[in-house]
Order: structure tokens, then sequence, then C-alpha cells
């Protein structure tokens, strides 16, 4: 019986911490709430664009879009996730900065 105790409690730990993907119309709707968090969003990568040393892309989910600021482009039309800090630029507005790998 402590055996499926000990099991249970440890797969609540386990998969109780893994971080959901923030919908991007919810980051949309509140994103001035996100300042400074890590989060991850999915969506279609669309518009890359490397300029300098600025380079990033839009990702997409349904109608919703964000910025994404990333040192490596991934191609467009490509589905994934995306974890970084969501940011406020006073010039470029919100953003996600993407967490390279």
């Amino acid at each position: 019986m402590r055996i499926l105790v000990f099991i249970a409690l440890c797969s609540f730990l386990f998969f109780g911490c893994i971080e959901q993907p923030v919908p991007i119309m919810e980051l949309n709707g509140d994103p001035f709430g996100y300042v400074g968090k890590e989060i991850s969003v999915n969506g279609v990568v669309e518009g890359t664009f490397k300029l300098g040393k600025l380079s990033g892309y839009k990702i997409t989910e349904g109608n919703s879009s964000i910025s994404v600021s990333s040192q490596t482009l991934p191609a467009e039309g490509k589905e994934m996730t995306v974890r970084g800090t969501w940011m406020k630029d006073s010039i470029f507005g919100y953003y996600l900065l993407a967490k390279e790998s």
C-alpha cells in the first residue's frame, strides 16, 4: 500500500511541475501580466527576419500571433513550441525572448 502512495505522490509531483504552454490569445489579452516570466507557447512559424544581430519571427496560433526574438531561425511553416522570457520594449513592444538550447 505504501508503495502505491509513494508512486502516486511522485507522479503528482512530476506531472504537476510540467508547465503548460500559454495560449497566444491569452498572452495578447494580458501581456503585462506575463512580463519577466518564463513561458512557453505553441504555434506555427511565420515571417522570419534577420537584420544584422537582430533576428526573429512571428509565431501564430489560430488568429493570434506574437513576435519572437531568437538567434536561430526555424523554417517558416514549422509547428513548434517556443520557451523563453516574455519581454516589453519601448520600441518593439511585447515579445518573447527565446531561450536558446
